[in-house]
């Protein structure tokens, strides 16, 4: 059983100027494995910055408050060493990397966490059975990371790493931004494969209640203005989906 404590979380941006602007206002949140969170907010409200806070940008400036994966001091770390530590993030946008084939990227990666090298044999088949759970051609593994590909295509491929690192915590940000109904399937059944294991602790984030109608949460948590202001489970999101964000704008 692994626990993610985000205590008091104040975040903020470098503007080009230099100057910092205040994202999040002091962010509480407790994930353990095995739960699923959704946290969902209109435009701005500082959604993906959490994310991407947790994970290690540059770009944001940690201004106050904690984030502890079983005990462990994750501002502490470099961005590797917070994957090798368990957390994974799907990205919004994932980018490409030239030069680097999919099979590749993902050896070497589940290399680093692991501390050892698959066996390859044993290996080749599961990145096959993943691919084919995923409905990508077998020809991806030879293509550069994520170059040429569709935005759906790119989403299933973050999925399809979260089933091979199987991580401690993995953060999903807006991963149904971008997708057909098809492929929102698809990748909401690979989620739910890894959720079935009870190991992994979810973080989900969007703007829709549509992927929620796949994917479950136990907790859903309202955020406007940088911080949570209303928590609760499924129900709440059916909610929003009726009467949206206004009337938690002002709890900002």
């Amino acid at each position: 059983m692994s626990t993610l404590e985000i205590r008091d979380l104040q975040v903020s941006v470098k503007l080009p100027d230099g100057e910092l602007k205040p994202i999040l206002a002091g962010v509480d949140l407790t994930i353990k494995s095995g739960e699923t969170h959704a946290i969902m907010g209109p435009n701005g409200s500082g959604k993906s910055t959490l994310a991407y806070s947790i994970a290690g940008h540059p770009k944001y400036e940690i201004t106050g408050g904690s984030v502890t994966l079983d005990g462990q001091d994750v501002l502490a770390l470099s961005v590797d060493e917070r994957a090798r530590a368990g957390l994974f993030l799907a990205m919004q946008y994932p980018v490409e990397v030239p030069g680097v084939s999919v099979a590749n990227f993902l050896r070497t990666a589940k290399t680093a966490i692991d501390g050892e090298a698959p066996k390859l044999r044993t290996w080749a088949g599961e990145l096959r059975g993943a691919m084919e759970k995923l409905q990508m051609d077998p020809s991806f593994a030879q293509r550069n990371v994520n170059e040429g590909f569709s935005g759906g295509e790119k989403k299933r491929h973050e999925i399809m790493q979260l089933e091979l690192l199987k991580p401690k915590m993995a953060i999903l940000d807006e991963t149904d931004s971008g997708l057909d109904i098809d492929a929102l399937r698809i990748v909401s059944e690979g989620v739910n494969r890894v959720r079935e294991t009870g190991e992994t602790g979810f973080l989900l984030i969007t703007h829709y209640t549509r992927i929620l109608r796949y994917i479950k949460p136990d907790f859903v948590h309202v955020f406007v203005g940088g911080k949570i202001v209303e928590e609760g489970g499924p129900e709440l999101a059916e909610e929003l989906e009726v009467s949206g964000y206004e009337k938690f704008l002002a709890k900002a």
